[in-house]
């Protein structure tokens, strides 16, 4: 029994493992609150690396953007250096990151940190270079410009400094080249809504209270594919507006002009309250479609403005409308159906002159039928000259009887359908007006229509290629 205690107390310990042995040492005192210099007075320089991975979301309402990044920081560590065949030949081990030093380097457009997993540790090899490798889901203040929607670009930042030290303490530095950094888009996920152009990159330093702070900046290029807002916001609203120009080749005296126009209206309103949600919110200025989408609603109500009013000229009688200026001018030069009326009805009253002129009860009857063709032209409304003429023909007789009688029915018949005819013929001339009106005021609302739409395209088209 004494020998078995004996044979354990003289055993060897167990040997730790090389790097168990390793870290311990690295660590025994080490202090990660002081920075890893020896002699104070050196900077020390972080290399700092950004690969972008995809654009996760454009807020224009809080002018935000959302990205997902690959973010490399290396850096010297002058407290972790070794010899790696003193221990079995490691020449890297990764560490706890609270457990050493970590420079102060964050993103001064930083908002929130999203959803960026934890990484607990870097990498440290046996010269002393430190790399701190982490993905991380940044949400960036960014001034966005969102007036060309959806043709528009983005040009958001990530400015990287030191937070306290100055730059005689942490100095910043580009890993790679700004050309590699700026074409590098390996990693870019380009099937989104999102294109990346390029992320340039510049160094500078900023003198501030007698103090000098490096800074890096990554400036994120990126492009929108307009495709799925074309299809569908442009195009359903273009063949709305399309709709309304056809519908002015339905019949002016139809009646059913102005309830479709008002339909095609109320159409376009529903499509304008179910695509709120896809134009970008934003408090300081309109985007040119959301202009666009209200300019076409207001080109909308003037072309039923302009149906109503040409319609309701339509229904106007031809007094109604002599009482009007601009329309009594244009009665004056296109109507000819009241002289119709009263040159037919002279012409009855020269056929009574020609009936048996000798005398007898036609000329008691040629005086009758006279002044009632008076009284009737009278009523007419002839005009002054005229109207005196006839009233200076014979007195009124009596009333004749038997074949005067059948005389006299017959040339009011005559009168009677003459004024009938010549009331079509003023309303057919009143129809002819009222669509040459439409015409000119058809043609007027193309003409400002396709200048707006070409000022758009063209805007649009010089934003797409630049």
């Amino acid at each position: 029994m004494s020998l078995i205690w004996l044979m354990l107390l003289f055993s060897e310990k167990p040997k730790r493992s090389a790097l168990n042995q390793l870290t311990r040492t690295l660590l025994r005192k080490y202090d990660c609150g002081v920075r890893p210099v020896y002699n104070w007075t050196s900077a020390t320089t972080v290399s700092v690396d950004l690969i972008l991975q995809s654009v996760l979301d454009v807020d224009g309402k809080t002018q935000s953007i959302t990205i997902s990044i690959w973010y490399r920081q290396i850096w010297t560590d002058e407290f972790l250096v070794w010899d790696p065949e003193e221990y079995d030949g490691i020449n890297e081990i990764s560490l706890s990151s609270d457990a050493i030093w970590i420079p102060d380097v964050i993103v001064s457009e930083f908002v929130d940190g999203g959803k960026s997993p934890p990484i607990p540790y870097v990498y440290v090899n046996s010269s002393g270079s430190v790399k701190n490798y982490r993905p991380m889901q940044v949400v960036l203040a960014c001034s966005l410009e969102m007036y060309a929607f959806p043709f528009d670009k983005q040009n958001c930042s990530l400015t990287f400094r030191s937070w306290l030290h100055s730059v005689k303490e942490i100095d910043l530095a580009l890993w790679r080249s700004a050309e590699a950094i700026a074409n590098d888009k390996r990693e870019f996920m380009n099937d989104g809504e999102w294109e990346l152009l390029s992320i340039p990159s510049r160094y500078w330093q900023i003198h501030q209270d007698n103090t000098d702070y490096a800074h890096i900046q990554f400036n994120v290029l990126i492009r929108r594919r307009p495709l799925l807002y074309v299809v569908g916001l442009l195009i359903p609203s273009i063949f709305l507006m399309l709709v309304d120009v056809i519908s002015f080749y339905l019949p002016l005296n139809s009646g059913v002009r102005i309830a479709f126009k008002i339909s095609i209206l109320l159409g376009y309103t529903v499509f304008r309250v179910n695509m709120t949600d896809e134009l970008p919110a934003t408090a300081v200025r309109t985007p040119l479609i959301g202009v666009f989408f209200v300019v076409c609603m207001a080109l909308l109500m003037l072309s039923l403005i302009k149906s109503i009013l040409v319609v309701k000229l339509l229904h106007h009688s031809e007094k109604e409308v002599r009482q009007m200026s601009v329309s009594a001018c244009l009665l004056d030069k296109y109507g000819s159906a009241g002289h119709g009326f009263n040159e037919s009805a002279l012409t009855s009253i020269k056929t009574l002159d020609h009936i048996n002129p000798s005398g007898g009860l036609f000329a008691k009857n040629r005086c009758y039928l006279k002044s009632r063709f008076v009284y009737l032209l009278v009523d007419y409304e002839l005009e002054p000259s005229l109207e005196g003429d006839l009233l200076s023909l014979n007195e009124i007789q009596d009333a004749p009887s038997g074949l005067e009688w059948l005389l006299q029915e017959l040339v009011s018949l005559r009168l009677a359908l003459s004024q009938e005819d010549n009331e079509s013929s003023a309303q057919a001339d009143w129809l002819a007006l009222c669509s040459k009106l439409d015409c000119f005021l058809f043609r007027l609302y193309l003409l400002v229509l396709v200048l707006y739409a070409s000022t758009l395209l063209l805007l649009w088209a010089s934003w797409s290629f630049a």
